[in-house]
């Protein structure tokens, strides 16, 4: 089934052995590299041709000649959203060594697998070496010009006959932070909101579940924070195995503290042995969960009543709500017992200070953005937000996940969080030196549909997108149910696999009716094997992160530069460059590219990433992406090891340059990088001075709701001026208390010209449209918070569910629970309808549970990553886990006839889906529950799909993807799938 090592032969009499002692004694350059090391066009591709049982072990071979001068370049990882700094060693143009970078105080000198091996990214065989098209089923190769040109041709096209929204946009996690910006504004430019990338299937829901109830959608501490905690708990996250670096500051930490580290999880992870308390539970109980924590805290008076009456609305409603979860409730639910939830709160709410670490266990569900909410609840009752060792240690999964959900690679935001209204529009047409009339030309008026009122252009400027979990839904879909002027025809994907979500069997018949697909990626993806297409289809090979700069930024919201090791190797090219190149056929490269720094790259010109984040700087105040100049970002790499491993803060002996600075900038960093404000280690930090990095929770919802105040009470920032909460600043803020004499002349200018010089207009405008900075400065100096000082919210009143209750899955386990915990109502999402309702009383009345009585779940691995493509394609990772497997509990295997290591199928409730995979069985499951990984594919149902890879680019490892087991299912605010919650059956092969 797969390519698999067959013996342990030494390296030694391999061929990459060979290849590397002829090249030690010789001078080399990169031509040269590239011939000797097979890895000219078609070289290496010889592995493909490997039957099952022939890959051998392989071994790293030394290319380095010490005769020749080796440059030193430094960049960040581009796997897991850490941001372990790679010191990479090039030597005549090729990059020869590797090492971890000591003086990161990410990293600390450490790799996990998939970092060591980053290397092999930029020599690897199996990447797309030049452009191809597909034509009759064939795979050709093409120039750049000629793929280019057809593609604008055929997406012009589809603009005609179906509008702009009919062209499907879906970005990549993996682009830098200029990349992300630069295809959000490529976007706009075209003419849609349908743009989006995996933030949707990992944290969509952390974003609007945090943002609703403190201010701002990200983590608010760091990995490196959490060594300060007393307790932590995990839940929904296997960090070991996921963000495995992360884990020498949280064991440091729990050695050094003494602290509780306490891991709630269906499956005992390699997370868990590092727990002094596991805790098991059943998939999709979460809210359960924390409601019966609240209610012993509640009942035991554990609750931080300070905190809560100075900074937190509502908690005497949740108070209410929860007093339904009583232990015997909570029990029946999720299967925990009380005095374990008793003894697990009692911990949290006493032994602080405490923090809540979650991931996509979390995450993946109907009720995810709920979840969060639950979570965030938990921590504000305790007090546990806006201090050391505290907070929402949200950790992400993709090395700039967090950056290119800053920039606007989603369906409802244009670039940092500013949403999709006019005032959201006019602000980024200023920025970018455009008429705000030319981007309603640019979008598609739709007609009246469905009983559905007509949208004006302007109108549909501000409707949500699609999102990328219902594309293919958007494709077969009839026309008149989708809120749009036609249905997806196109879809031009960069860096995203198509194996990462639910329903693949209907993702692939979404593939085949597409009237385009074009893939730009180093590899080329699930999304060129899947399908049965024969024409229309394109490969563009984009290089990596590491043959291009720019910056990326952690899960902790630090900003880190990376340098271009080498040249984008064989034919490919960077984001950059094509994203110029296809917006110039496509008529608006002149307008959407006039303020950047352009030069000469491979095959064309090409943006400056400085130039870009340039612009970045100047837009985006509204998260505080503004102080971050690429100088001050380059600085903080070349001088990481003046850092603080624990506060993240330049050390006293620290060059001037970065003096007071906290290590890359986290946002927010206020004002223009000549302020030099240091960024914000910990968000809402009341502790220390808003110019030192402190802050306050964000009024975003108002000032009162029900006659009750929604700013803070008795709680400010130290050295405010202002002594209790407060609403935003604007400028008629500013006049009000007199500070707007403090403004320069340069400042009011900018102001009064945003304002149109209407005195009403110019009072309106705010901390986040000056784009002078004038009104953020002038607030900081008088010690306050630009967006004001706020409570948090307990109660979110404009979501679904505006305090959590428990809600069984779509596929429940548990159809005796689902008339009293029933999922929420049908409604129409982001231009789809969302029927999820109707489908789980279907589950119930056809009696699923009793056919498939296996809960599924799904999780990582330490040594891939995301959809695996390319991981699956690195040797060095190949070799360490070579098939797809399931775990299964022993009991169940014993019942079943299933042997460990012997093949089985796993079987889905949906039209047939079926897997086969070999069974590993193990107690790491319990009786009733399984688990498959999600980085596999290029097995679909028992068919092998190895033939359908343009040759030489077939992944060494192939496998079934648990994605065409996971079912239907879609949270109600971000339409994130249910991937960590459904049922199966299985039974050997």
């Amino acid at each position: 089934m797969l390519v698999k090592r067959r013996t342990r032969e030494a390296a030694s009499t391999g061929r990459l052995s060979q290849m590397a002692s002829g090249m030690a004694a010789k001078p080399l350059d990169r031509r040269s590299f590239l011939r000797a090391s097979g890895l000219t066009v078609g070289g290496l591709a010889a592995l493909s041709t490997l039957g099952a049982g022939m890959t051998r072990r392989v071994e790293a071979a030394g290319f380095t000649d010490n005769s020749q001068p080796i440059e030193i370049k430094k960049n960040m990882c581009t796997h897991c959203s850490v941001g372990c700094t790679v010191i990479a060693e090039v030597q005549n143009g090729v990059w020869v060594g590797q090492e971890p970078a000591y003086g990161s105080p990410i990293n600390r000198g450490t790799h996990c697998a998939k970092g060591a091996s980053v290397r092999e990214l930029v020599h690897g065989d199996r990447r797309i070496k030049y452009p191809m098209k597909k034509v009759g089923g064939e795979w050709q190769r093409i120039s750049w010009d000629q793929a280019l040109d057809e593609i604008a041709e055929k997406m012009g096209e589809i603009r005609e006959n179906s509008g702009a929204d009919s062209v499907y946009l879906l970005g990549s996690a993996k682009f830098s932070n200029e990349g992300a910006y630069l295809f959000r504004k490529f976007a706009a430019f075209w003419g849609t909101n349908n743009v989006d990338h995996q933030a949707r299937i990992c944290h969509s829901t952390t974003v609007a579940g945090v943002a609703n109830t403190w201010g701002y959608g990200a983590q608010t501490n760091s990995y490196n924070d959490i060594r300060n905690a007393k307790t932590v708990i995990f839940m929904g996250s296997n960090a070991a195995e996921a963000h495995p670096v992360s884990m020498q500051h949280i064991l440091e930490g729990k050695e050094t503290q003494n602290a509780n580290v306490i891991v709630l999880d269906p499956r005992f992870t390699r997370t868990a042995a590092h727990a002094t308390e596991f805790v098991r539970f059943r998939p999709g109980t979460d809210i359960a969960i924390i409601n019966g924590m609240l209610w012993h805290i509640f009942e035991n008076g554990w609750e931080d009543t300070e905190y809560l009456a100075q900074r937190v609305y509502g908690m005497d409603q949740v108070r209410e709500v929860v007093k339904d979860y009583t232990p015997d409730v909570v029990e029946n639910i999720s299967g925990i017992d009380g005095d374990t939830l008793k003894r697990v709160a009692e911990t949290f709410a006493k032994e602080r200070p405490s923090t809540f670490i979650w991931c996509m266990g979390g995450t993946q569900h109907t009720v995810g953005t709920a979840n969060v909410r639950a979570y965030n609840i938990l921590l504000l009752a305790t007090g546990n937000v806006g201090h050391e060792g505290t907070g929402a240690n949200i950790f992400r999964g993709h090395c700039n996940v967090q950056g290119a959900t800053d920039f606007g690679l989603d369906v409802g935001n244009l670039p940092c969080y500013y949403g999709l209204g006019e005032g959201a529009w006019r602000h980024w047409a200023r920025v970018w030196d455009m008429p705000y009339d030319y981007f309603i030309d640019r979008f598609d008026a739709v007609p009246a549909k469905g009983g559905r009122d007509a949208r004006t252009a302007e109108q549909n400027m501000g409707i949500p997108g699609i999102t990328s979990t219902r594309w293919f839904d958007a494709v077969t879909i009839d026309t008149e149910e989708i809120d749009q002027r036609d249905n997806i025809k196109a879809m031009v994907v960069f860096g995203h696999g198509g194996n990462t979500v639910p329903r693949m069997q209907d993702a692939r018949r979404g593939m085949d009716a597409l009237d385009l697909l074009v893939v730009a990626d180093p590899h080329p993806t699930t999304f060129a094997a899947l399908h049965s297409r024969t024409d229309n289809t394109y490969l563009l090979p984009i290089c990596t992160q590491f043959e291009c700069a720019g910056s990326r930024t952690s899960s902790n919201r630090s900003i880190q530069w990376g340098e271009k090791v080498v040249d984008p190797i064989f034919e490919s090219d960077n984001d950059y460059a094509v994203i110029h190149a296809l917006s110039e056929r496509l008529g608006f490269a002149e307008e959407m590219f006039k303020p950047y720094e352009m030069v000469q790259g491979k095959f064309g010109m090409e943006p400056t990433p400085e130039s870009i984040l340039r612009e970045i700087n100047r837009g985006s105040w509204s998260i505080g992406y503004t102080g971050q100049s690429p100088e001050r970002l380059k600085a903080h790499m070349a001088n990481q090891e003046h850092f603080d491993l624990i506060t993240l803060r330049a050390k006293p002996d620290a060059p001037e340059e970065i003096q007071g600075d906290y290590y890359g900038l986290p946002w927010p960093c206020w004002g223009t990088p000549e302020f030099r404000h240091p960024g914000s280690h910990i968000l809402y930090n009341t502790n220390l001075p808003v110019k030192e990095g402190g802050g306050a929770f964000r009024p975003r919802f108002g000032l009162e709701r029900d006659g009750e105040t929604l700013l803070a009470e008795g709680s400010w920032p130290v050295g405010s001026e202002i002594e209790d909460g407060y609403p935003q600043f604007t400028m008629g803020m500013l006049k009000e208390l007199g500070w707007d004499a403090d403004l320069t002349a340069e400042e009011l200018a900018v102001i009064e010209q945003i304002g149109n010089g209407d005195e009403e207009s110019i009072d309106a405008v705010s901390w986040s449209l000056d784009l002078s900075g004038g009104i953020q400065r002038v607030a900081i100096e008088h010690g306050c918070v630009p967006y004001g000082n706020g409570k948090a919210r307990a109660i979110a009143w404009n979501l679904p569910d505006p305090i959590p209750v428990h809600r069984e899955p779509i596929y429940s386990s548990r159809p005796d629970l689902v008339a009293e915990h029933p999922t929420n109502d049908d409604r129409r999402q982001q231009r789809m309808p969302n029927i999820g309702k109707l489908v789980q009383q279907d589950v119930v009345d056809r009696g699923v549970a009793t056919d498939f009585p296996i809960i599924l779940t799904s999780g990582r691995l330490v040594e891939y990553e995301g959809g695996g493509e390319e991981t699956r394609s690195n040797p060095w990772l190949a070799e360490l886990k070579q098939d797809m497997f399931v775990e299964i509990n022993p009991e169940d295997a014993r019942t079943r006839g299933i042997v460990d290591g012997g093949w089985v199928w796993v079987t889905g409730p949906e039209g047939g889906s079926k897997a086969r995979v070999k069974a590993l069985v193990t107690e790491r499951v319990n009786k009733g529950l399984a688990f498959m990984p999600f980085h596999f594919a290029g097995w679909f149902q028992g068919e092998d799909q190895r033939a359908n890879y343009p040759q030489g680019t077939d992944p060494i490892v192939l496998g079934e993807s648990v994605n065409v087991i996971t079912t239907y299912g879609y949270d109600p605010v971000t339409g994130m799938h249910e991937g960590k919650v459904t049922l199966c059956q299985i039974a050997a092969a």
